[in-house]
């Protein structure tokens, strides 16, 4: 008998070709007069223009954004909104910029508006992170999570292949592990595999074509439903491991999760074997950790932690690190299992 709780997350979606030309109209419906766009300085021209199409309800650009949010980067876009009587917040880009714009929510309660330019999946979620002394710290809360999220694919086009291909499995670590997390319910498992199901049926066209609309597209909402899926239920030993890699020894976010997720699959794959099918069936292939492997060797992504710059010598540390405080996963975590995943995933064997 099914026994569940799914709490639905109040976001609304504006997705299609062209759906930036809404923005006035949405910034107009959130009832703001004076937004602050948000961007990094990489991104600053994108943010200079979502200003102009703003016109008067734009309240000026801050293009400082950089990954996992430093204290003091979170404080100074605050008392920039403060400065410029900002009542909400537009971010274009990846996680970064929509990070930020959560940090300056959780604070000053402003209302997001979030144009993501990746496949990160944070503007669908009501979690935050910040950083502070290297230490990151987060959690989750409702004022953080984006009022409006307009997904347009072609601010995706521009995205080079290699970077698809890790931004997209970053996604797709979402929908894998929401589909055997502790809080995984019917309704998170049917979207989460058609996440897969998108992701996999697309990402060798966007590879092949980077101009590809109608893969772009398809990409584009498999990150949405990761997002969803992301932002619902709770994650597990994948994503330790990849907070851990990335955080401790300054490992690339995207990456490290295309490396890993194979493997942690594998590792669970005992333990979760209704959701291990539902992998392998979005994937069209009879075994769900071969199966993403392929896929990311198909794509010419990274398949080995040692060419991320992870050191032999940092292996025990990190299965150490993993294994410090208890957390949910579907197969108890032991020290020993940990080391041995860590070493299929640095040597880029395929896993077991």
């Amino acid at each position: 008998m099914l026994d569940f709780i799914y709490d639905i997350l109040p976001s609304r979606v504006i997705f299609g070709a062209g759906s930036l030309d809404r923005l006035p109209e949405e910034i107009e419906r959130l009832g703001a007069k004076r937004a602050l766009v948000l961007s990094t300085p990489e991104q600053r021209e994108q943010g200079a223009d979502l200003a102009n199409r703003l016109g008067a309800r734009a309240a000026g650009v801050f293009d400082r954004a950089v990954m996992h949010v430093p204290t003091e980067i979170a404080q100074a876009a605050r008392d920039e909104a403060a400065r410029v009587g900002a009542d909400c917040c537009v971010s274009i880009g990846g996680g970064s910029t929509t990070d930020l714009a959560k940090a300056v929510a959780l604070v000053s309660k402003l209302p997001i508006l979030a144009v993501p330019t990746t496949y990160a999946g944070s503007e669908m979620t009501p979690i935050w992170g910040l950083t502070e002394g290297g230490v990151k710290k987060t959690g989750r809360d409702p004022r953080v999570l984006p009022k409006t999220v307009i997904y347009d694919p072609t601010l995706t086009v521009s995205i080079p292949p290699q970077f698809s291909a890790t931004s997209a499995f970053n996604a797709i670590a979402h929908c894998v592990e929401a589909l055997y997390a502790k809080e995984a319910n019917p309704i998170i498992s049917m979207i989460a595999e058609e996440g897969i199901r998108a992701f996999a049926r697309s990402l060798p066209y966007v590879i092949k074509d980077p101009t590809h609309l109608d893969a772009r597209s398809d990409v584009l909402c498999g990150a949405c439903l990761g997002g969803i899926s992301l932002g619902a239920v709770g994650m597990a030993l994948h994503h330790k491991l990849c907070h851990t890699l990335v955080g401790t020894f300054n490992l690339p976010h995207a990456e490290t999760h295309t490396v890993v997720l194979p493997h942690a699959v594998a590792y669970n794959a005992p333990a979760a074997p209704e959701a291990m099918g539902r992998i392998a069936r979005g994937l069209a292939a009879p075994s769900a950790a071969r199966g993403l492997y392929d896929l990311a060797a198909s794509l010419g992504a990274p398949l080995s932690l040692e060419a991320l710059g992870l050191k032999a010598s940092d292996l025990e540390r990190a299965a150490d690190l993993a294994v410090r405080n208890p957390y949910y996963n579907p197969r108890p975590v032991t020290r020993e299992g940990v080391l041995a995943l860590l070493d299929d995933a640095f040597a880029g064997r395929p896993p077991r």
